[in-house]
C-alpha cells in the first residue's frame, strides 16, 4: 500500500510546479498511511511537506434536513402562508410534523413571520429569508463559516460538530525524483561475492535516531530521596540505627519517653493496636537487635566489656518517675498500669528506636550521633496529604554540656546541605523534649513559609532512668521523607506517590534527585 502510494504522490507532484493538498489528491487515504510515505520520501528529501491542522464543521443529520428541506420556522411559516384563511394550531403537527411545529412555532413567533389570531395562525409577509438553511447550506459546502458566532450558535443548537482535520501540504523537495528507488539497509555476503554492493544503493545511517528503551529496574523517588538524607547523615559522622521492628510495646513506643498513658495520641482513633498476641514481655535484652548491633558498625555494650544492663530496674525508674516523680521531677502523679505499657503496637514514631539505642548508649555513655530512615503507622483519614503509613527521617546527638543555640545551629547546617537556608524557630510542646521548637523553612517555589519538622532536646524524665551523665544532653529532630519528596518531584496527592495508586510510568521516568540544589 506503501508504495503504491508513494509512486501516486510522485506522479501527481512530476505534473506541477506547485504544491499538492493531501486530503484533495488522496481523500480516501487515512492518515498513517498518508504519513508513513510522506516520512519516507522526506528522509531522502524527495519531498518537502509541512502538516496543517484545522477544525472542519460538520452538520448533524437533523441539520442535514434542514439544509434540504428548510428549517423549521420555515416549514411552518409555508403551511400557515399556504392557508389562506388561517391555520387551526391543533392542526399544524399534522402538516409539518410533530418536532417542527414544536421547535418552528416559537422561532417564526420571534422572527414575525406569523401572529396568533385566537385559535388560528396567520402570515404576517409573504416572503422570508430562510437564514439557518442559508447558513447550514454554506457550512456543508465550506467545513466553515465565516462568522464565529454563527458557529457557536449552532454548536449550542446540536446542528454542527466540529472535527479535527489533519492533511498535509506537499511539495517538490531538492532531490526530488519520478522513481523511488529502494536502499538497502544490509551490506550482505552475497552482494560482496558478485559484485553487487557496487551497483545498490545503500540507506546512510541516521544518527540523530532515538535508540530503542531499554527495559529495567527503577529506584522510586521515596528511595531516590532516602539515599541523599543516608548521605548527608554520613557526611555529618551519623551512624545509621536498625529500624526492623514494625511492632514495639507501648513501653518503647510511649512509656519510656515520658509519654502519659492518658494522652491522646495513644487512643485507638491515633494509633494501630495488635490484638493477638494481646501483650508482650517486660523488657529484656533482644538477642536480635544485639546481633544486629554487633554486626554494625555502632558500638552495643556487648562488644565494649560493658557491665550487663539490668532492665528490671529501668522498668520500675520508668514506672517511677510516671506516678510518683523521681530525678527532680514529680512526674505525672497517676496509676501507672502494666497491661498499658505491654500493649503491643504499630510503631507511631522512630524514636522508639532512638529510645532503645539511647538506652544502649547509657551502659557506656559518650558523644554518639544516630540515624533513622524508615516507615511509621498512624490511624489517620487517608487523603491528599496524609496516609495512614508514611517514613519518618529522624536523627540524635548526644553528647555533654549540648545547649539548644546549639541545635538551632546544627539545624541551620543540616536543612542547609538540603538546599533550604531559610529557617525559622517557634516553640511547641512536646511530652519527651523540653524545650521543644517547630521548624519553619522558606519555600521559595511556593513563595510562603512552610512547616518541615520537629526538635527539641530530651527531658531528664527519659534519660536519667537509662543510666544516662546527668550532664549528657540528647538532640532530637524529626521530619517526614513524604513532603520534601512530594515538593522536589511536584507531586500534589501523596496517595500518586506511596500506595497502589502509584503510576508506574513516573517512577521509571522521573528523574534523579539532588538535595541541595533547587
Amino acid at each position: 500500500m506503501t508504495s503504491d502510494l508513494i509512486s501516486q504522490i510522485l506522479d501527481l507532484l512530476a505534473q506541477t510546479d506547485g504544491s499538492l493538498l493531501s486530503n484533495d489528491a488522496f481523500p480516501s487515504v487515512d492518515f498513517a498511511n498518508i504519513k508513513s510515505a510522506l516520512d519516507r520520501l522526506g528522509s531522502r528529501e524527495i519531498v518537502l511537506y509541512r502538516q496543517i491542522d484545522r477544525e472542519e464543521a460538520h452538520l448533524t443529520s437533523e441539520a442535514q434536513g434542514i439544509a434540504a428541506q428548510g428549517s423549521h420556522e420555515a416549514k411552518v411559516f409555508e403551511a400557515v402562508r399556504q392557508a389562506v384563511d388561517g391555520l387551526k394550531i391543533a392542526d399544524l403537527p399534522a402538516i409539518v410534523g410533530k418536532e417542527s411545529a414544536k421547535v418552528g412555532q416559537g422561532k417564526a413567533f420571534k422572527e414575525g413571520w406569523i401572529k396568533k389570531d385566537k385559535d388560528l395562525l396567520r402570515a404576517t409577509t409573504e416572503t422570508i429569508k430562510d437564514a439557518s438553511r442559508e447558513q447550514l447550506q454554506t457550512i456543508q459546502q465550506t467545513r466553515t463559516h465565516p462568522d464565529p458566532k454563527v458557529l457557536s450558535d449552532l454548536r449550542k443548537r446540536k446542528l454542527v460538530t466540529m472535527q479535527k482535520m489533519i492533511s498535509f501540504e506537499i511539495k517538490k523537495g531538492p532531490k526530488f525524483a519520478k522513481e523511488f528507488v529502494k536502499e538497502e539497509t544490509d551490506l550482505t555476503a552475497d552482494m560482496l561475492a558478485t559484485g553487487a554492493w557496487k551497483s545498490v544503493k545503500l540507506k546512510p545511517y541516521n544518527f540523530k535516531a532515538m535508540g530503542a528503551p531499554t527495559m529495567s529496574g527503577a529506584l522510586h523517588p521515596l528511595n531516590k530521596v532516602r539515599q541523599e538524607f543516608r548521605q548527608i547523615f554520613f557526611e555529618m559522622g551519623f551512624e545509621e540505627m536498625p529500624t526492623n521492628r514494625y511492632v514495639e510495646t507501648g513501653f518503647w513506643n510511649f512509656d519510656a519517653l515520658f509519654v502519659p498513658q492518658q494522652h491522646p495520641a495513644r487512643d485507638l482513633q491515633d494509633t494501630f493496636y495488635i490484638s493477638d498476641p494481646p501483650q508482650a514481655d517486660k523488657p529484656r535484652a533482644d538477642p536480635l537487635a544485639t546481633e544486629k548491633l554487633a554486626d554494625s558498625s555502632i558500638p552495643g555494650p556487648e562488644t565494649q566489656g560493658a557491665p550487663k544492663q539490668d532492665y528490671e530496674s529501668y522498668w520500675d525508674d520508668v514506672k517511677e518517675v510516671h506516678e510518683q516523680g523521681k530525678y527532680g521531677s514529680i512526674g505525672y502523679r497517676y496509676p501507672f498500669k502494666d497491661e498499658e505499657s505491654l500493649r503491643l503496637v504499630l510503631r507511631t514514631h522512630t524514636t522508639a528506636v532512638s529510645t532503645y539505642m539511647l538506652y544502649k548508649l547509657a551502659s557506656n555513655p559518650r558523644p554518639a550521633r544516630y540515624f533513622s530512615i524508615d516507615r511509621v503507622f498512624r490511624n489517620e483519614s487517608v487523603d491528599a496529604t496524609h496516609l495512614a503509613e508514611f517514613h519518618q527521617v529522624e536523627g540524635v546527638i548526644a553528647d555533654f554540656g549540648l545547649a539548644l543555640g546549639g541545635l538551632i545551629g546544627f539545624m541551620e547546617v543540616f536543612f542547609g546541605k538540603m538546599g533550604i537556608h531559610q529557617l525559622r524557630f517557634k516553640p511547641a510542646y512536646n511530652p519527651y523534649t523540653e524545650p521543644s521548637l517547630e521548624i519553619f523553612g522558606y519555600h521559595e517555589g511556593l513563595g510562603k513559609w512552610v512547616e518541615i519538622g520537629n526538635s527539641g532536646m530530651f527531658r531528664p524524665e527519659m534519660l536519667e532512668p537509662m543510666g544516662l551523665p546527668k550532664d549528657m544532653r540528647v538532640y532530637g529532630w524529626g521530619l517526614s521523607l513524604e513532603r520534601p519528596t512530594m515538593i522536589k518531584y511536584g507531586v500534589k496527592n501523596i496517595r500518586e506517590l506511596l500506595g497502589h495508586k502509584v503510576d508506574l510510568n513516573f517512577v521509571e521516568s522521573n528523574p534523579a534527585v539532588r538535595l541541595e540544589k533547587d
